[in-house]
């Protein structure tokens, strides 16, 4: 085991909790809301997420299209971002990971709050401080808070143009990307180093913690040499589980919710699993791409659920 039982159960169960936070975004679709025309209550677009509501596909060939959308903008956004981490434009990739918090935690907080005059303005008012805190101040609680929240906004504006066929292909796809990166060309390891030691933040769950040989040490210069102890170097672990691993199960479940809540549970189910298994059965001080396990887990869940339902 990679991690200490109760790091492990701590990012599996952040894991989960963003899992069903996004369950709950997507059946709210926060893109739609329900309003009186013409005496009948209709589903009409969301005037206030208007400006970045997803396309509606009117047939099957769309979703290729969108699709080859998807990769292609995939391909832009990594190539910008090795491009900007290259360069050490600090200042550039704050801003965009700030802009992109914003609106991300704006749609959940649309879709969570209730249906009100104000609703649009409180999330607002909450997207943005929590967005500031985040990247700007480093505060380890506010990061983890907001990251239960980040991904199901994000997966809010995938899942409308994606079908069952298309999260198939792009999961297959990030899957071999994500081995390749880590495994191959050792990207994923660098951009990580580069997001905690320059950019003082990370793109999904963090958590430092220390030894039980560490926290000794620390007890004994506490009681003994408390001088010691602001001076002394302290080795700290870091358990990371990147964004990209959180929000593809929220995505594909919310493909799978349009069959039905069932078919969309045990999508989360399978991923957990997946997350599960490679957590314990990974090994310190090594380096694993966690989408293959995932991908697999949603898979085996998806084959399940059409055998059970």
């Amino acid at each position: 085991m990679k991690h200490n039982v109760k790091i492990t159960l701590i990012i599996l169960g952040m894991f989960i909790i963003t899992q069903f936070i996004g369950l709950y975004v997507l059946s709210e679709d926060p893109f739609n809301i329900e309003k009186e025309v013409n005496g009948t209550m209709q589903m009409v677009p969301n005037p206030a997420l208007s400006w970045i509501s997803p396309p509606e596909a009117q047939t099957q060939s769309d979703f290729s299209v969108f699709f080859g959308s998807i990769v292609f903008s995939f391909i832009v956004a990594i190539s910008l971002l090795f491009f900007l981490t290259h360069f050490k434009a600090e200042f550039i990739l704050k801003a965009w990971f700030f802009v992109v918090v914003i609106i991300a935690l704006f749609i959940s907080f649309v879709a969570i709050l209730p249906t009100m005059q104000y609703a649009t303005i409180i999330a607002l008012v909450l997207a943005l401080p929590l967005a500031f805190i985040k990247i700007y101040k480093r505060d380890f609680l506010v990061h983890n808070i907001t990251e239960l929240f980040v991904y199901p906004g994000i997966a809010a504006v995938f899942v409308p143009i994606l079908n069952l066929w298309t999260i198939i292909a792009l999961l297959i796809i990030i899957s071999i990307y994500d081995m390749w990166a880590v495994w191959h060309s050792g990207i994923m390891q660098k951009m990580a180093r580069y997001q905690i030691d320059k950019l003082n933040i990370f793109s999904g769950f963090f958590i430092p913690y220390v030894s039980k040989k560490v926290k000794m040490q620390i007890q004994k210069m506490k009681k003994f040499n408390p001088k010691k102890l602001k001076t002394k170097k302290i080795k700290v672990n870091v358990a990371i589980l990147g964004g990209g691993d959180v929000i593809f199960p929220i995505i594909t479940a919310g493909v799978m919710l349009q069959f039905s809540l069932v078919h969309a549970l045990f999508v989360t189910v399978g991923a957990t699993a997946g997350l599960t298994y490679l957590l314990i059965f990974s090994e310190k001080k090594k380096f694993y791409p966690a989408m293959p396990f995932i991908s697999a887990g949603i898979f085996i869940g998806m084959i399940l659920s059409w055998f059970v339902l």
